[in-house]
């Protein structure tokens, strides 16, 4: 592994990396910044770029913040970490925690996790528990655990967190060359577009970049909280990444919508799945249902007159597609059978 890719050691005058920080990787970080082929146009972007955050080794954004807020709790001397989860943070979690030889801890609410991420924290061997009740009451459960015995928490409201995940507002103005017009981004636990302000004000104040982007934070319509300006005591959404009804971060992520001039808004279920099959079939790219919401808010904000026609917009696609495949496959035709031979075949290929 290279220094370059190395994050703790990229970008460790931006990060709380102290002499006694160990430096730890996986190959977090340095994810492509890939250009639109076809949406740009349709949509009607001047330029137009999706970063690819499920290229990161467990398959989501966590891996940033995890890597910062697992390195600083061995630093201070923990032996346990602990997590509440829709999924990805426990994958990132149990990851990191093995690296480090850390017990991992992970509360999960029962039924309500991709199978895909709740595979990965199985087979990092974190310690899963599963209640029956959403990821709000699994947050304000580790929380209480945290107070009373020394096991870190690592869910966004660890700072280290924060500090990791900013890193991709790095990278992508070190790609650019300056930060674009717009970042469009999935809202949740509101932990990643907290982070992306920061990164871009941070290397704004440190000369590396001329301007800040507008931030543009998009809810699932059932779980849209911060829109809405109340708790959702049962968010409801296909999107189960961003299935959070009182965001941990809710003031920071406001600050970062105000700060910046941009939007928080919420986008619809059916928004969120067509969103997530254009992606898929017009610029190859599989994200999970909740990145999709980035896009899907675009989208919206382009039918209901926002010009980007000379704009730089950036969409963060925060997950891997494979982190929750029965998304993909209930939408599957089912798979015709037909005989092993050429003609067969051939008649199929001619039908398109």
């Amino acid at each position: 592994m290279s220094k370059k890719q190395c994050l703790l050691v990229r970008y460790r005058d931006f990060l709380p990396v102290t002499p006694q920080t160990p430096i730890i990787t996986i190959g977090e970080g340095d994810t492509p910044l890939v250009r639109s082929q076809r949406l740009e146009r349709e949509i009607g972007c001047g330029e137009l770029y999706f970063k690819l955050e499920g290229c990161n080794p467990t398959g989501s954004f966590k891996d940033r913040g995890m890597v910062v807020a697992v390195a600083k709790a061995v630093e201070t001397k923990n032996s346990a970490i602990i997590c509440a989860s829709t999924g990805n943070t426990s994958a990132s979690a149990a990851a990191y925690g093995a690296v480090c030889g850390l017990t991992v801890f992970v509360v999960v609410p029962k039924g309500n996790i991709a199978l895909g991420k709740l595979a990965q924290a199985i087979v990092y061997g974190a310690k899963i528990i599963a209640i029956n009740d959403n990821f709000d009451k699994a947050l304000e459960l580790v929380r209480a655990l945290t107070q009373k015995h020394h096991i870190a928490l690592v869910n966004s409201l660890n700072p280290h967190r924060i500090e990791g995940q900013k890193t991709a507002a790095f990278e992508i103005v070190d790609a650019l060359g300056d930060a674009p017009d717009y970042l469009f981004i999935p809202l949740g636990n509101a932990g990643n577009i907290t982070a992306y302000w920061r990164g871009f004000v941070h290397y704004k104040q440190a000369g590396k970049a001329k301007s800040t982007p507008r931030m543009m934070g998009f809810e699932a319509e059932g779980s849209a909280a911060i829109v809405r300006g109340k708790v959702i005591p049962n968010p409801k959404t296909v999107a189960s990444a961003i299935r959070i009804g009182n965001p941990a971060s809710w003031e920071k992520a406001v600050a970062a919508r105000d700060e910046s001039g941009g939007v928080i808004d919420y986008v619809t279920d059916e928004e969120i799945l067509s969103a997530y099959k254009l992606l898929a079939v017009k610029e190859g790219i599989f994200g999970e249902p909740a990145s999709a919401a980035s896009v899907a808010g675009l989208i919206k904000k382009a039918k209901s007159g926002t010009d980007f026609s000379k704009k730089k917009v950036v969409c963060v696609i925060t997950g891997t597609g494979l982190k929750d495949p029965d998304t993909a496959l209930q939408s599957a035709h089912t798979l015709p059978e037909i005989p092993a031979d050429l003609e067969t075949i051939e008649k199929v290929i001619a039908q398109g």
